[in-house]
């Protein structure tokens, strides 16, 4: 996909392949789905009402400056043609956000952060065609990414 269209996904996340049992099931139930076997877990207004309560979450500004000094790094390293972009600072900034509130906190914490800068930051980044020709680039954008939040301090 074009950087462009990556950029709108909020995470990448790997969950790999399902256990033979599962994969059975999954093979076994295909084709035999209908629309009303599907169960309704979250109402429209639930859904509203979390995306309400994720807004309200605070976050230090000390954590702000701690994500932007982290996206500023993807700018200026040189394993990386293309750093993240404001709408992935914004991205980062909601998941943990989110994350805070499904750990059942109303406040964000260094390690939410920590936690999610691969998940969200990874398919933004463009690696450096230089760079990459040992390794795929899905691999050196997460080892970049950790070598950058080695060097962004946190804050306490």
């Amino acid at each position: 996909m074009p950087e462009s269209q990556l950029d709108r996904f909020l995470m990448r996340i790997r969950i790999g392949y399902p256990d033979r049992d599962a994969e059975r099931e999954i093979v076994r139930n295909s084709g035999s789905g209908h629309a009303e076997d599907i169960r309704i877990v979250l109402s429209n207004t639930e859904l509203l009402q979390l995306q309400e309560q994720v807004s309200q979450v605070s976050m230090d500004e000390s954590l702000v400056d701690y994500m932007l000094a982290i996206v500023e790094k993807t700018r200026n390293h040189e394993s990386l043609a293309l750093g993240v972009s404001p709408r992935g600072a914004q991205a980062l900034y909601r998941a943990a956000q989110a994350l805070a509130l499904v750990e059942g906190r109303d406040y964000v914490i260094p390690d939410d952060v920590k936690r999610l800068v691969i998940p969200v930051f990874a398919h933004r980044v463009a690696i450096n065609p230089r760079t990459s020709l040992a390794q795929r680039s899905t691999e050196l954008s997460e080892r970049v990414l950790q070598e950058i939040m080695t060097l962004v301090e946190v804050p306490l």
